[in-house]
């Protein structure tokens, strides 16, 4: 697929709707939205590049989120659809925009969960904030080094997921120890390490591609946590023409499993018109 394999969870029957997760999460992120979505579509809940496939199959390369985003198109091609919805999070919302921007005649509607695509704003980010001023994304800057991550980090991913739940979960519950687990072994070798970080390397070309995207005629739904609703809202002004906006009070980031009845019930709403 694109000069990689992609590993993906389907089921129920319609039309299809396109799951793309976030970092560091695999398609598990969706399983508490899954089964409502399955009850009318048929669900295809994809890991990106580089993750759930064996060490010596993940890429070295290619993860700008415009070729990550042709990885999905043809996925769904070679499903036998000529197009799809598409709902992405975090770093599959990147993907998301990206698909919706690039194949524009293979997106129905697209939903974006809290994040929509680098651009030059991410250069302004700090990462040495000032006591109560928010949240600290040291790992986009972390994840941005060669080598060294894998080295400090291969056999401990529990370690950062762990950390980026127990931070960012207004409930604890929501990801339990199992769900950590099953993000951490995604992220626990050397290769994973450096495939995964490849999405962060891969920032600086995503924000000179996005320089070249006209704006995303499709339908759009993004539901964003109240730290990002400003964000996502003032970005998407001037990158799509149809937007509706949806605030998720009970979420800090991770959306779909915070608050999976508000997402799937609005998902669902959407994408039946």
């Amino acid at each position: 697929m694109n000069g990689t394999r992609l590993h993906y969870v389907a089921g129920g029957s319609g039309d299809p709707v396109v799951l793309l997760h976030g970092w560091p999460e695999t398609w598990w992120a969706f399983r508490k939205i899954m089964p409502q979505l399955a009850e009318r579509y048929r669900v295809i809940a994809v890991d990106h590049r580089g993750i759930g496939i064996p060490d010596d199959l993940k890429p070295a390369d290619g993860f700008s989120k415009k070729n990550m985003a042709r990885d999905v198109h043809e996925l769904i091609r070679s499903l036998g659809y000529s197009s799809a919805h598409v709902v992405g999070h975090d770093m599959g919302a990147m993907v998301a925009f990206s698909f919706a921007a690039n194949h524009p005649e293979a997106t129905r509607r697209l939903v974006l969960l809290d994040v929509v695509h680098p651009d030059d704003t991410y250069y302004g980010r700090p990462m040495l904030r000032r006591p109560d001023t928010g949240f600290n994304m040291w790992w986009m800057a972390f994840n941005q080094v060669r080598d060294l991550p894998e080295q400090l980090l291969a056999g401990r991913g529990w370690y950062l997921v762990d950390w980026l739940y127990t931070h960012s979960l207004k409930n604890q519950e929501a990801v339990t120890p199992l769900d950590r687990a099953v993000y951490a072994r995604a992220y626990d070798t050397p290769a994973g390490i450096r495939a995964t970080n490849g999405y962060y390397q891969a920032y600086h070309q995503d924000i000179e591609d996005l320089k070249g995207y006209g704006k995303v005629t499709a339908p759009v739904l993004a539901l964003a946590a109240p730290t990002q609703f400003d964000q996502v809202q003032e970005q998407l002004s001037g990158t799509a023409t149809d937007v509706r906006m949806v605030r998720v009070d009970n979420s800090m980031h991770w959306l779909a499993e915070d608050d999976p009845d508000l997402v799937g019930r609005e998902v669902l709403g959407f994408l039946a018109g």
